[in-house]
């Protein structure tokens, strides 16, 4: 079979095309990149997720790159995406893979690659890893993990350390663990479990944990993504527990949500203003933005009264990762809950990212619902997202695409359209009113519309002229 690269990596049902002789595939042809860009000399990092045999997957991936003499540190322990891509840096490594379906469905496992600078490997390196993959398992190279290990090819080794000491440089973590707060965290059965009471206990907060242990099958939950309805009983137990702040991190903790004192959810685009607003207000920082299409024109706003440049690119990290790095971006960040941070690696950081939040409460002592008006007031205006996801077999894809090609409304739901942007996918801007967008997901068999706009109102009619354009009505 022909394995082809989404979105962010490779992603595909475990036993059925995402077994272990495919993983072993596609590793290969990560290995002959390495060598065909002189970076296997450097090593390689792999790391992986909580989901079913990650742990095995990451040996069959580790035994290909020691059977073609590239030397792997292997993660001890299930670890944040964050924290491997770090370690790519840190271990000044060739690149990593990271083993993880990140917030797909139970049945999904995936393989995620990263360049020596931890961030996504851009499209154009994607395509040519894909040209590497071997047809079958003939022409693999592999040494089984225990001759491995003794030939000190693989090393089994803790990147949390060092990861941990380099946060600590871009935010006061001893001055949180005495924030006196009270705050719940949703690690999704994922690898952020135990990472805030290890970064802020034993001050002055108080901090539970949800869904903190390894169930593969993410009860309470349809996928351990950091949108409702998946964070429900989470936000439920906010209330509960009168926490001040929930914290969600999705199942490789590379992304997060924020639910607020009230126990109401504070969407992705809305959190992503919270952060640029925060970095530019509270810290002072200037710098660009990065966002891609389908992220919050809150941060266009911003960047206007920051007199910032915000660049747009289309979804996906191996989009963002690259202008963030041109740019020497302030905040990099998508519709999905990833956003990267400059003087991190060009990657998503879910652990950061919340880590910010907390310190943007800390030093303005406001709780998240007044910091979210505190922005509104800034801006000037209130905005609405929402986001409806239908599964989209890829054979229909041509005729629906046919008719977006075709297709130039004038109106929206009663709303001229003041332009179309085709960067990735159909982005019909509404003038002030907002926008809608139609396009298909990079990483499964669904097509996603979105919209934001400024009068809540409006969000059923606009998706749905978004449904019947894309022939979904």
């Amino acid at each position: 079979m022909t394995i082809k690269f989404g979105t962010d990596g490779w992603r595909a049902r475990v036993a059925d095309t995402y077994t272990f002789a495919n993983v072993r595939r596609v590793t290969q042809g990560f290995a002959d990149y390495l060598k065909a860009h002189d970076l296997a000399n450097k090593g390689i990092v792999i790391g992986y997720d909580q989901r079913y045999q990650s742990e095995y997957f990451a040996e069959a991936a580790a035994e290909v790159m020691a059977g073609n003499a590239i030397s792997v540190w292997l993660t001890d322990q299930n670890t944040p995406t964050p924290v491997i891509s770090y370690s790519a840096v840190e271990r000044e490594a060739g690149g990593a893979i990271n083993i993880t379906a990140s917030h797909n469905p139970p049945t999904d496992n995936g393989f995620k690659v990263r360049d020596p600078n931890g961030g996504a490997i851009p499209p154009e390196g994607l395509k040519e890893i894909e040209s590497y993959i071997p047809e079958s398992e003939t022409s693999i190279q592999y040494i089984p993990i225990a001759d491995a290990e003794y030939k000190k090819l693989v090393r089994r080794w803790d990147p949390n350390p060092a990861y941990i000491a380099h946060i600590s440089k871009l935010v006061n973590i001893e001055s949180l663990k005495q924030a006196r707060l009270k705050i719940l965290v949703e690690p999704m059965w994922g690898n952020a479990a135990g990472w805030f009471p290890k970064l802020l206990g034993g001050g002055n907060n108080t901090i539970w944990e949800i869904h903190a242990g390894r169930n593969p099958l993410f009860p309470e939950m349809q996928r351990p993504e950091p949108i409702r309805p998946n964070i429900d009983v989470a936000l439920k137990k906010t209330l509960e527990l009168g926490a001040d702040v929930l914290l969600i991190n999705d199942g490789d903790a590379d992304r997060m949500g924020i639910g607020d004192e009230n126990g109401m959810y504070i969407d992705q685009l809305r959190v992503y203003a919270l952060l640029a607003y925060y970095l530019l207000e509270v810290r002072g920082e200037r710098g660009p933005i990065v966002k891609t299409i389908s992220t919050t024109a809150m941060l266009n706003k911003l960047g206007q009264m920051y007199n910032i440049p915000v660049y747009e690119t289309g979804v996906g990290f191996k989009y963002v990762a690259p202008k963030v790095l041109e740019t020497n971006a302030l905040i990099g960040g998508e519709e999905s809950g990833g956003y990267a941070f400059r003087g991190n690696v060009p990657e998503r950081d879910g652990i950061l990212g919340n880590l910010y939040f907390l310190d943007f409460m800390l030093k303005t002592g406001k709780t998240p619902a007044q910091l979210m008006e505190m922005v509104f007031e800034k801006i000037g205006q209130r905005y609405f997202y929402s986001r409806i996801d239908t599964r989209f077999p890829s054979e229909k894809r041509p005729t629906a695409k046919n008719q977006l090609d075709t297709t130039r409304p004038e109106t929206l739901a009663g709303i001229p359209v003041t332009a179309i942007n085709t960067l990735d996918g159909y982005k019909y801007e509404l003038g002030d009113k907002g926008w809608l967008l139609i396009r298909f997901s990079g990483t499964e068999p669904i097509i996603r519309v979105y919209c934001e706009v400024t009068d809540e109102s409006l969000i059923p009619a606009v998706l749905d002229s978004g449904l019947e354009l894309a022939g979904l009505k």
